[in-house]
């Protein structure tokens, strides 16, 4: 079940043209990069998104650059980059490991990042190659505060 996370300064903040909302969700069962991608854990297999919050401050996604099937991916490199109304915007690996799919439905549905960040709006799943990794990334709880205080800071 997702939680609500009311992000403060929202509406002097986000300039929202679509979602016109001052929260954003905040899955509890995966783990949060502080470069707001999050991670699914099934196993020694992810799935890699951007976030809720991303998205909103990103705007109506665009464009999605996808990696290859079979790239590697190291934790906190690039891999690819959204592109939306308003920036574009890498995406980092949260995690080290190769590429076993990408969500190719994001040629044709670039918006699927923001009408479903954490569902359909999947960008890549990846073979992990150090779960220890998984140490330095964020959960539910503390993703929520760095948000919070994230936005405070604009």
């Amino acid at each position: 079940m997702a939680s609500r996370l009311w992000a403060t300064g929202a509406a002097s903040y986000f300039r929202i043209s679509v979602y016109n909302r001052g929260f954003a969700t905040v899955a509890k069962d995966l783990k949060y990069a502080d470069s707001h991608e999050w991670v699914k854990v099934e196993g020694n297999s992810t799935t890699i998104g951007i976030t809720d919050h991303a998205q909103d401050h990103l705007g109506d996604v665009v464009y999605v650059e996808l990696p290859d099937e079979g790239a590697e991916v190291k934790q906190g490199a690039s891999f690819g980059a959204v592109e939306s109304v308003k920036a574009t915007s890498d995406i980092n690996s949260p995690i080290s490991g190769k590429v076993v799919e990408v969500n190719t439905k994001l040629n044709d549905s670039p918006g699927l990042v923001n009408s479903s960040p954490y569902e359909d709006g999947w960008i890549i799943k990846v073979d992990v190659s150090n779960t220890d990794e998984l140490k330095n990334l964020m959960d539910h709880d503390q993703y929520s505060k760095f948000c919070e205080e994230e936005d405070a800071k604009h």
